[in-house]
């Protein structure tokens, strides 16, 4: 059996509005406390498909990497532009003893990051505004925790 996604995913999203100060919502639109829409910038945070390594599928020592999309979005290329770069720097800045941030995720390992799609600002014809959209996809490597 592969390691599980989800505690890793609810980490990511954590670990994304954490790092970079502003909301992330997991497929959808994040909302503020009052259940309103999120201001301009978010992130949106999509899983993709993963793959499958290591020993046979039923083994719970099989090693996992899985794919995500973080959307930035915002009303000007600058503030989706300032976005990725925090989400660049949350995920994958790096000092001397590893990561900067760590992804603390029970019964799991990270043991790889890697921006695999770094996108600049692209405008999206919205019906209430301008909205631009940066879309970054990285992928993250885990193994069961000895």
């Amino acid at each position: 059996m592969s390691p599980p996604r989800l505690p890793l995913t609810r980490a990511l999203v954590d670990m994304l509005t954490a790092g970079t100060g502003r909301p992330c919502g997991l497929t959808v639109l994040p909302r503020a406390t009052d259940g309103q829409p999120a201001a301009f910038p978010y992130l949106i945070l999509d899983s993709l498909p993963g793959e499958f390594s290591g020993p046979s599928f039923a083994d719970w020592h099989a090693d996992a990497t899985w794919t995500y999309q973080a959307t930035s979005v915002g009303e000007r290329a600058d503030q989706v532009q300032w976005l990725g770069d925090r989400v660049r720097g949350t995920l994958f800045d790096r000092t001397p003893g590893g990561w900067r941030t760590d992804i603390p995720v029970a019964e799991i390992r990270v043991i790889d990051r890697e921006l695999t799609y770094d996108a600049d600002g692209e405008p999206v014809d919205g019906s209430q505004g301008s909205i631009v959209t940066y879309v970054q996809r990285f992928t993250i490597t885990v193994t069961p925790a000895a």
